[in-house]
């Protein structure tokens, strides 16, 4: 019985607004922003500070920096005194593994597909959209930001391949982690009922619906 939906998504795909009304359709926690003050909290560090490493890759010259120091330009095991992309990718990890065992979810992003990807009763969905419907979407939502539209998306999902080729060793857009890749010109409704199709939740619908 899948217990867990996982969405990963290109930006301006609203694939995040997606993810909010299948959790509720279902009666479902969802797991987004929450992460920034449960992560901040369990790290004792400022929420702030945990938003600079959601989903990113350090700085090369951070890296470097981190590397000479050690001696090695591989990958480092993380200082537990510095709390940095690295640091945070641990703690997301347990964080997701600790909340997909607890109960029912939808977890938004943070490379949870690749997490999750062996966890008993995980689907995984990808939600896409053509750059003229993620460009108009940012217009839309964000005038301030309209004249930079496509630069910001191509570099928010250039981010966010890099953050899960470097940490999971992984292609983000590869079709063979998920189970379900949705184009969002479909709409929400649609969207929603394909998923609940494809992972078999009609019955979970119609308790939460009940209850």
């Amino acid at each position: 019985m899948i217990q867990v939906i996982t969405v990963e998504r290109e930006y301006g795909s609203q694939g995040a607004a997606f993810a909010h009304h299948l959790a509720e359709r279902l009666g479902w926690r969802l797991i987004d922003s929450c992460v920034i003050e449960d992560v901040a909290r369990k790290a004792g560090v400022t929420p702030d500070l945990v938003k600079r490493c959601d989903e990113r890759v350090d700085p090369w010259f951070y890296r470097f920096g981190k590397a000479i120091w050690s001696g090695s330009l591989e990958r480092l095991p993380s200082d537990p005194e510095v709390f940095d992309s690295e640091r945070m990718v641990e703690f997301v990890r347990g964080y997701l593994i600790d909340q997909a065992a607890k109960s029912n979810c939808v977890v938004v992003g943070r490379a949870a597909a690749c997490v999750l990807a062996k966890a008993p009763g995980a689907f995984h969905v990808f939600v896409y959209a053509s750059m003229a419907r993620k460009i108009r979407f940012i217009q839309e939502q964000f005038p301030d930001h309209a004249h930079d539209a496509e630069r910001e998306i191509l570099a928010t999902d250039r981010r966010r391949s890099e953050y899960i080729r470097r940490y999971f060793e992984r292609e983000w857009d590869d079709r063979r982690l998920y189970h379900l890749m949705l184009n969002s010109c479909m709409g929400m409704d649609a969207m929603v009922n394909a998923t609940l199709a494809g992972a078999g939740l009609r019955a979970a619908e119609r308790a939460a619906a009940a209850s």
